[in-house]
Formats: C-alpha cells, sequence, structure tokens
C-alpha cells in the first residue's frame, strides 16, 4: 500500500483525513496520524481500516525520522515554524512533503537539494495562503493568455462567523488561531501599491485605513491591508502592474472597534504584566488609564477615547465584559495580548452550533485591444460542524488533493514550491468544485483606484 504520513492532527484535519480515507481503498492508500495527543485523531480516523495513529513527537529525532522513513509521502500540519526539521528529514530520506503554510527562509534554503533529488516540497496550499494563490493565478493566465495586460490585482480572504450564527456586535468569532489575531498587523508597517504609488500605513493605523466591498448575496464587508502585498507581485508576474493590493476581510465596523486595543497598547506582546494573575478584567482595562479619585473606569475610557455613549464602539466594548470585577484573568506573567486574547475567547468561541464562514475576494483589472476591462471573482465557503468547518475544508482539501496529485505523478516538477503553475492548479481547482469550492466571476466596468477619473 501506498504510505502517507500526517504530522499534527489539529482543527484543520478534519476533511484532510476524510478526504484521503474516502480514497484510501480504491487508491491503495495507508494513513498514519502521528501527533503528541492522539485523541482527535482517533476520532476522525474512526477505527478504519486503512489508517492508524501514533504517537509523535517532532522534537524526538529518532521517532520523527523513522516515522518519516516508513512513508512515501509525508504532509506536515504542524506550526509552520516546525516545519523545517520535517523537510529536512524528507531531503535525508527522499520523500515529498505537502505543507498548508508559507515558505520560510530555511524552507527556501532546501530547494537545491530538493530538486537534486527530484522531490516536491509544496507549500502554501491551504486557503489563504493557498486557493488564493490558485485561484488568482488562474485568471491571471488566462487574461495573459488572450494578450491582455493586467494593471490591477486586489485579493482578500476573511475567516469568520456564517450569517446563521452571527450574534455578536462585532460580526465576528474566532474561526482559526485566536493570536494570529490578536497579534494581526504587527511586525511592520502595511505595503501596497496604488495607482502607481507606494503606499504604507503603520500598524497604530492600520484599523482606520480600511477599504469596502460588497459581495453579492452576504453584503458590505470592509478590508484592512496585509503586512506586505508585494510579497508576490513578481511571483504573480505583476511587476508592472499600476494597483496591488491584498488583505483580510472583517464586517463593517469590526476595525473601527478593534482600533480601540491597538490605541490602549492591549494587543502589545513585548512585555508582561505584574501580578496579572491576580487581575480582574475590569483591573487589566484600567492599568492603561491615567490614575482617577473619583472617575470610573468607564468614564475614564470614553474620555480617554472620545467615544460617545451613544456610540455602537461602547456597547462592542461593554458587550465582551472588559469591565467586569469579578472576572479573573488568572494568567501568570501575561503580555496585554496574552490577556486580551482570554478575555475575547469568551465572548468569540464559536459554540457547539455555530457555523464558520471563508470569504475571498479578487478584483483583476487589465488592458485588451486598448480598453479597460475588470473581473470580480469571490468564493463563500460555509461550514457544516464544529468538526467538519469551512476552515478545515479550505485548508485540509487543496492539502489532501495536491498529496494525490504527487503520489500519483500529476505534478512532478522537482522544488520547494507554491502552487503557482498550470501543473498544480488546474487540477487541484477542478476537484475542489466537486466540492462546492467554487468562484462567482463577473465581468463589470473597469473602474481602476478611483472612479471620478473614469
Amino acid at each position: 500500500m501506498r504510505k502517507i504520513l500526517i504530522i499534527g492532527s489539529g482543527k484543520s484535519t478534519s476533511y484532510l483525513l476524510k478526504y484521503l480515507l474516502d480514497k484510501s481503498i480504491s487508491e491503495n492508500l495507508f494513513i498514519t496520524v502521528g501527533d503528541l495527543n492522539i485523541d482527535q485523531a482517533k476520532t476522525l480516523t474512526r477505527n478504519h481500516e486503512n489508517a492508524k495513529t501514533i504517537k509523535l513527537d517532532v522534537f524526538d529525532d529518532t521517532s520523527r525520522s523513522q516515522a518519516i522513513k516508513d512513508a512515501d509521502i509525508i504532509i506536515s500540519m504542524l506550526p509552520a515554524h516546525l516545519h523545517i526539521e520535517v523537510a529536512k528529514d524528507c531531503i535525508t530520506y527522499k520523500k515529498h512533503m505537502v505543507t498548508a503554510s508559507y515558505v520560510s527562509p530555511e524552507m527556501q534554503a532546501l530547494h537545491d537539494d530538493a530538486v537534486a533529488n527530484n522531490l516536491i516540497l509544496m507549500n502554501e496550499i491551504g486557503v489563504d495562503p493557498g486557493i488564493d494563490h490558485m485561484s488568482a493565478i488562474q485568471v491571471l493566465d488566462r487574461i495573459r493568455d488572450k494578450g491582455g495586460k493586467v494593471i490591477l490585482f486586489e485579493s482578500f480572504t476573511g475567516g469568520l462567523v456564517a450569517p446563521e450564527s452571527d450574534n455578536n456586535l462585532w460580526n465576528y468569532k474566532f474561526t482559526w488561531n485566536p493570536r494570529n489575531v490578536v497579534l494581526a498587523g504587527q511586525g511592520g508597517a502595511a505595503k501596497f501599491l496604488q495607482e502607481g504609488a507606494y503606499k504604507y500605513i503603520p500598524y497604530h493605523r492600520l484599523f482606520r485605513r480600511t477599504e469596502f466591498l460588497e459581495i453579492d448575496n452576504y453584503g458590505r464587508f470592509e478590508v484592512y491591508a496585509n503586512r506586505d502585498s508585494l510579497k508576490y507581485q513578481s511571483v504573480y508576474g505583476l511587476d508592472n502592474v499600476k494597483t496591488l493590493y491584498r488583505g483580510t476581510m472583517r464586517r463593517v465596523g469590526f476595525s473601527r472597534a478593534w482600533n480601540i486595543f491597538v490605541t490602549l497598547g492591549m494587543t502589545d506582546d513585548s512585555y508582561t504584566i505584574d501580578d496579572s494573575e491576580n487581575m480582574s478584567y475590569r483591573d487589566f482595562t484600567n492599568s492603561f488609564l491615567p490614575y482617577s479619585h473619583s472617575d470610573s473606569v468607564e468614564l475614564k475610557l470614553r474620555h480617554q477615547l472620545k467615544i460617545d455613549q451613544d456610540d455602537i464602539v461602547w456597547d462592542k466594548l461593554v458587550e465582551l465584559d472588559i469591565f467586569n470585577p469579578n472576572k479573573p484573568v488568572g494568567l501568570k506573567k501575561a503580555t496585554p495580548a496574552q490577556i486580551l486574547q482570554k478575555i475575547l475567547m469568551d465572548s468569540w468561541t464559536l459554540s457547539n452550533n455555530d457555523k464558520d464562514m471563508i470569504v475571498m475576494y479578487h478584483k483583476f483589472g487589465y488592458e485588451l485591444n486598448g480598453k479597460k476591462h475588470q473581473i470580480d471573482a469571490n468564493m463563500v465557503v460555509i461550514g457544516e460542524t464544529q468538526t467538519y468547518t469551512a476552515m478545515a475544508k479550505t485548508v485540509g482539501l487543496p492539502v489532501a488533493m495536491a498529496t494525490m496529485a504527487i503520489l500519483n505523478n500529476k505534478i512532478t516538477t522537482p522544488g520547494v514550491q507554491i502552487p503557482i503553475t498550470k501543473e498544480v492548479y488546474q487540477p487541484i481547482l477542478k476537484d475542489l468544485k466537486t466540492f462546492g469550492i467554487t468562484f462567482q466571476e463577473k465581468e463589470i466596468p473597469y473602474l481602476g483606484y478611483n472612479p471620478l477619473n473614469n
């Protein structure tokens, strides 16, 4: 049997495992899931005859290398910084590897070794990065194949709560790693191109410089800029493009309210708070406000940030219980970001009956035969259950499909790579359609970035 090793069995593995197990008989597969905690994996494999679970400590060189040596292809669903040791073992034992994570400099450094050993180290094959690459490049290639010149490209993705489960004032719940949400946008200014001009947004202004867009049947959204929209400029063949902007989607109003936390300093992860374990949520909020012998925490916050009493932002803050004197932080030597994450998880954790939603939107502007054109494309995926979420579907299925394409010699080009070639994206996008992961495209008049100039 052809042996697949999956390292890591977190929230995004449900669809990945189901896809492979459903094909295990017809494709002659045996799937091994390795993790320190195998309870989740055991639940998902359901005692399937073509699967087993093993305890696997990725820091144990002996057990890790033995598990990799025994497999034909490796899927790493570990946190991104842990892929590299797995990848090195894959080079050593001549095994292909698939991950959904961004290509790190350490991973890229293995490219020549991978090529020399005729190995494929496929990365960025989840949803974002992943489906965003494949769906965008497919349209860009189509435009260029008919002689068009791309002048504008925008791409936005959001992991959100489904409309039927959207029942808080923020229109948001955690569908992925909460820590990444709290720290979003930090680490440098956002950089992008608009109408031929380089634009920069420092972190303290990021959530006040948003754009708006509409998606049919799902209403209005806002987007804030990713840290580096130009990262894929050359990779996508967009060196001469005038507008290149990538970002993260939220419901309208989220960013203005989130900016309160940024302004106060609650998203800071660079220092720890003394005696944090004995703080209440109210104490934590008060620690960022000036001393007053008479004014309440609420009054001080409203005054400092100039929030009117009838402002919806105020209601959003109250909803999160940040003024509660009876809720303990309970975290020792915690950073502000860690404490904020704990507070938010009280309100933004999906309940058993909640469903999540992945939304993706691309805008393409191009010139053809002396005329300007625009294509808008969007994808919406709604989760089914807390196990089979939209996030797990859009991350796990492309990983599984790439794995099968490599095993079946449909993807053969060796090296460290991302899914931007027809060899990779055509079969995977076609397969994703059978699971309802499709893009709705429409041609509209080209508006550029300033409709008044047209």
